[in-house]
């Protein structure tokens, strides 16, 4: 990452640590954080936002802690929204910092308030996949976050081992909700074609392709309810998905 947005990432989380807040990073800085491969020179992209996510009990001191930094905040969007999202700027850098309250909603709503205390530092990788994987109109840097979080961690059944995605976590989420399985499992089999696009070694493509196949078998192979059931009748002749606000991206940066 750019080192002014290193620096001020690590101010956020030092400044958390010190008050006894819950966050936890999102977006293109958590898989920077994540993965090395994130700097692999075909999946390098610029990060110029920070997100992340907290619990409700955490919010208003957190606010706090921002303005102290110096980040002002979007006065009317924090009042309107404040039970679940704020927006700070940060202006000698023209960025956004963008704080989720325990839930992360833009195509899909996911509640993560249980899932917190998984890693220390980031999102877990599954929940880290899921805010990219939802994205309806997915693009380039969301694909190469997605490859580089496939390429660097292998697949599992729990959250035992936080180096690792937690597939049956995931396919879970699928198997309620007919729209989360068309999003992701489409954007999935997005990314397995995007990746033969990239300057990027055969043993390096052959891994990702590999893991992104056996996260698709997983949730493929996991029993649906009869609610996703019933939905998946309908598919796509009625719209599955939310548009998030203009100042809400399309997903965490």
């Amino acid at each position: 990452m750019d080192e002014d947005i290193l620096k001020a990432t690590d101010q956020i989380m030092e400044g958390a640590r010190q008050r006894g807040l819950t966050v936890r990073l999102l977006g293109g800085a958590a898989v920077r954080f994540r993965c090395p491969s994130a700097s692999h020179r075909s999946l390098n992209r610029k990060v110029p936002d920070i997100d992340i996510i907290t619990l409700r009990k955490d919010a208003k001191k957190l606010s706090e802690m921002f303005i102290e930094f110096g980040l002002e905040p979007m006065k009317m969007f924090n009042a309107l929204h404040g039970d679940k999202r704020m927006l700070f700027t940060e202006v000698k850098f023209d960025r956004q910092v963008d704080v989720f309250v325990e839930t992360f909603e833009m195509c899909h709503k996911f509640d993560f308030r249980g899932r917190l205390k998984l890693d220390e530092v980031t999102l877990s990788l599954a929940d880290l996949l899921i805010t990219k994987l939802q994205i309806i109109r997915i693009n380039e840097k969301d694909y190469k976050d997605i490859l580089s979080l496939f390429l660097d961690h292998a697949l599992s059944e729990d959250d035992s081992d936080k180096e690792k995605i937690n597939a049956a976590y995931i396919a879970s989420l699928c198997a309620k909700d007919w729209g989360i399985w068309r999003t992701l499992t489409r954007n999935l089999e997005w990314t397995r074609d995007f990746v033969q696009k990239l300057d990027m070694e055969s043993d390096k493509r052959e891994t990702v392709v590999s893991r992104i196949n056996g996260l698709i078998a997983r949730i493929e192979n996991e029993p649906k309810n009869l609610s996703w059931k019933m939905r998946s009748k309908v598919g796509e002749r009625v719209v599955w998905y939310d548009e998030p606000d203009d100042v809400g991206k399309l997903t965490a940066g």
